[in-house]
């Protein structure tokens, strides 16, 4: 989208002043007005200019957030919900103004129940505190977007991430979320069943909502049970075609792959530098398997003849923990590897999604794009759900360069729908892509429109962000 597009438009402020002191009388240092607290929580990584709200708000309980949305609704102040600032399209920021809602202070795990595999918690846990707090139950959450975002803010932008393949993205691990609307009073959408067929399922209207129907105080989710084994291994290829074609025939097979990812050959070379690793920089699939022992080693055994035959060198695998980890731990720092091949230039992550038999063809396609235009662009995938991100980098002081950057994801968004996919497959919408995916959605539009209307009339939750 153009940058003028998203320039800020204050609403009233007079009366936005007027709810800010209210606030301050109510929660004293909760509320902060200083630049420093207002760039922090307009902060976003992509090239839209930071858009600073008027104050921030720390909420530590849904009691304070029902308090401070009835101020902001009385005087028609939007409210931005924040968790750890790590959306990709400028979900976070403020452009017509308002209050930031940090929920980062509300991160207690409220319940834990091991027998059902389930577990409440506040907005604010974050996915590794969860992890660390669950590793004595025998339980993990297994949604991986990499970066260590909290659970309400995954839950916003309908996360997924690395095990999306085998467990997964937010919308199948959401059982119910709290959440607190217009009127500033708190619902709850779902009990813990794992089936319901009362009513409208409101879970999943919130879940992918990034903010704009309500603010969620708390999250329902569905455990997974610890793997008896784990083991993963790498696999290069001399064509990006060729190691789509093994994801492809892997999943087609019906291996239950828990881990499939895709990084080409720029991104490798990304890898090596940043992670101080020694791969072929070729192209690349990082898989992980788990279950028992016996079908772990089967369904390794199985990918490497499907490697092979789809061109693949030698498969190399490990059971052993710390160095699955050191593997993973550089795929999860793959954005910043790549911003550290020219860290003078700005940046913009993007993703599409598409039937996984289009995959190769929509990647194939993407990097000849990426050649014509002489982008500084790796790709890396969650190959196993069709889902793959391009990270350019490029002036983001020059409005030419700009331009053509937005051009390409235009054509890259494009390209994924006409393949049947999605112009994003887990950044959510935010700022970045609402022209896109209104393109996406058709008249359906019309109907979120009409949600949103009926939920926020006087459109204070996350106004600007999705559709305008």
């Amino acid at each position: 989208m153009a940058i003028d597009d998203v320039r800020t438009q204050p609403r009233d402020a007079e009366s936005t002043q007027k709810a800010i002191a209210i606030l301050k009388q109510q929660f004293g240092e909760k509320v902060q007005t200083g630049e420093a607290f207002r760039e922090q929580h307009a902060h976003s990584t992509t090239y839209l200019p930071a858009q600073l709200p008027d104050g921030v708000f720390f909420a530590e309980n849904a009691e304070d957030v029902k308090q401070a949305v009835k101020v902001c609704a009385e005087y028609k102040v939007p409210v931005i919900p924040f968790g750890t600032g790590s959306s990709l399209e400028g979900q976070v920021n403020a452009p017509e103004g308002g209050i930031s809602i940090d929920v980062s202070r509300m991160d207690q795990v409220l319940e834990v129940n091991a027998e059902d595999l389930d577990c409440r918690v506040e907005p604010g846990v974050t996915r590794e505190q969860l992890n660390d707090y669950l590793r004595d139950t025998g339980l993990f959450f297994p949604i991986d977007p990499g970066a260590n975002a909290s659970i309400g803010g995954m839950a916003s932008t309908r996360a997924s991430g690395t095990n999306a393949v085998r467990y997964g993205t937010m919308k199948d691990v959401v059982l119910s979320v709290t959440a607190v609307t217009a009127d500033g009073e708190e619902i709850t959408t779902a009990g813990r069943a794992r089936k319901s067929s009362a009513g409208y399922d409101l879970t999943r209207l919130f879940v992918g909502a990034e903010g704009t129907l309500g603010i969620i105080t708390s999250v329902t989710l569905r455990l997974a049970g610890i793997p008896e084994k784990i083991a993963g291994g790498v696999c290069s290829f001399e064509t990006l075609e060729e190691a789509c074609n093994a994801v492809i025939m892997t999943i087609q097979m019906g291996i239950p792959v828990a881990r499939i990812e895709l990084l080409d050959a720029m991104q490798v070379k990304a890898c090596n530098a940043y992670s101080n690793l020694s791969f072929a920089e070729t192209p690349l699939l990082l898989v992980e398997f788990h279950g028992t022992e016996d079908s772990v080693a089967m369904q390794s055994e199985m990918f490497g003849e499907i490697a092979r035959e789809c061109g693949g060198k030698d498969f190399t695998w490990t059971a052993n923990a710390e160095e699955r980890n050191r593997l993973w731990k550089a795929r999860h720092s793959a954005y910043w590897a790549g911003r550290a091949l020219a860290p003078e230039l700005g940046s913009l992550s993007t993703d599409v999604c598409v039937p996984i038999s289009r995959l190769a063809e929509c990647v194939n396609e993407t990097q000849k794009d990426i050649e014509k235009e002489s982008f500084l662009a790796p790709i890396v995938g969650h190959a196993g759900d069709g889902n793959f991100h391009v990270l350019l980098l490029f002036n983001d002081k020059s409005p030419e360069e700009i331009a053509r950057v937005e051009d390409f994801t235009t054509r890259l968004a494009e390209r994924a729908l006409a393949m049947g996919g999605t112009c994003t497959g887990e950044h959510g919408v935010g700022q970045g892509k609402k022209r896109l995916v209104a393109v996406e959605m058709g008249g359906s539009i019309g109907v979120m429109r009409a949600i949103k209307k009926a939920l926020d009339p006087d459109n204070i939750f996350n106004p600007g962000k999705v559709f305008d």
